[in-house]
């Protein structure tokens, strides 16, 4: 493809030979001759003069370059696009496979692929062009909009609503039990029904592994446009904004409120029954004991304000040094005092 039509699909400002012949994409440190690639991150500065790539998406006000340029607004974004032009995702004829099992009552919109293996229970209504890979499982009384893409071994549980356009990746599980006991006079756990269901909004993706746990009574729910990364848990009865980002390992406690455009961090975990603001940010390794206003950003444990928590973790790393200090001082007040007695 030549490097002036990627700039016009894209709508970038072309600096350099439109007649380039661009084979493919590539970060700015591996990239090969007739390659593009992208520079965002400061920390890849000195790539700029290293880098073997026919052409570079930066940003418009990016000085001078070596190699042929494509400014643009956002280019993290436009290279997003730009792998979309060389990297088409894979096309599944419409189709159920022989070793699938659909129910009879099973409503299954026009286009749908259904792989291997796959089994759709009864009463279940899924939208036009699905795709279930293969190996996904639908439970009885699921909802499920258009264009629902599940990869294998992804599972819908009973009565679950999802909207349209969502992804599922390996293994994730929507609508599993929240972790709900009660405790008995002799000690055993007595296991709550979870009678509540799971509701995954619009343009929602769940990447693998993660858990979104269905509420003991009512809803859990994931707004339009959330992005759950992997090996995330989502406790019963939370109630999760919209374009809000939950980072891998991230645990939120069951009936956690998390706002709109929030981002968790990796590792971040938060305790039951506590409300994140809208726009809140809470860095890696963050545990949330209490309520985080709007628009904060949060650090450490318990998590605090990260400009406290950074100073709070400069004076810890002194700790040793302060202790010296602080024994010397005392000698020297004893010191005195025994020489004024």
């Amino acid at each position: 493809m030549k490097l002036g039509e990627i700039a016009e699909k894209l709508g970038c400002q072309l600096e350099g030979d439109a007649s380039v012949d661009i084979k493919g994409v590539a970060g700015i440190e591996e990239a090969q001759a007739g390659e593009l690639t992208f520079f965002t991150n400061r920390k890849y500065r000195p790539a700029l003069e290293t880098t073997r790539a026919s052409a570079i998406l930066v940003a418009r006000d990016e000085g001078p370059l070596r190699v042929a340029a494509l400014r643009s607004a956002n280019p993290y974004l436009d290279f997003a696009r730009a792998i979309e032009m060389f990297h088409p995702a894979p096309h599944y004829a419409p189709g159920v496979h022989p070793t699938a099992v659909v129910a009879k009552s099973a409503n299954i919109g026009a286009g749908a692929h259904i792989g291997p293996y796959c089994y759709v229970d009864e009463d279940v209504e899924i939208g036009r062009g699905a795709v279930l890979h293969s190996f996904v499982s639908i439970y009885h009384g699921a909802r499920i909009g258009d264009d629902f893409f599940a990869h294998a071994h992804a599972c819908v549980r009973e009565h679950c609503r999802i909207g349209n356009r969502v992804l599922l990746q390996n293994g994730v599980v929507v609508g599993s039990d929240g972790f709900g006991f009660a405790r008995q006079e002799n000690g055993h756990w007595y296991k709550m029904r979870q009678a509540g269901i799971t509701v995954i909004a619009d343009d929602v993706e769940i990447q693998a592994h993660s858990a979104v746990d269905r509420a003991t009574v009512g809803e859990t729910r994931i707004g339009r446009g959330t992005k759950i990364d992997n090996l995330v848990q989502v406790g019963h009865g939370c109630d999760v904004g919209e374009d809000t980002l939950l980072c891998g390992h991230t645990g939120l406690a069951g009936s956690t409120r998390v706002g709109n455009r929030c981002i968790l961090a990796g590792r971040v975990g938060t305790a039951g029954h506590l409300t994140i603001g809208d726009g809140a940010i809470l860095t890696a390794q963050s545990g949330v004991p209490n309520d985080v206003p709007a628009g904060a950003m949060y650090s450490g444990y318990p998590a605090m304000d990260s400009l406290a928590w950074r100073k709070s973790v400069a004076v810890f790393n002194r700790l040793p040094e302060l202790q010296k200090e602080l024994r010397e001082l005392r000698a020297e007040v004893a010191r005195l005092r025994g020489a004024s007695a």
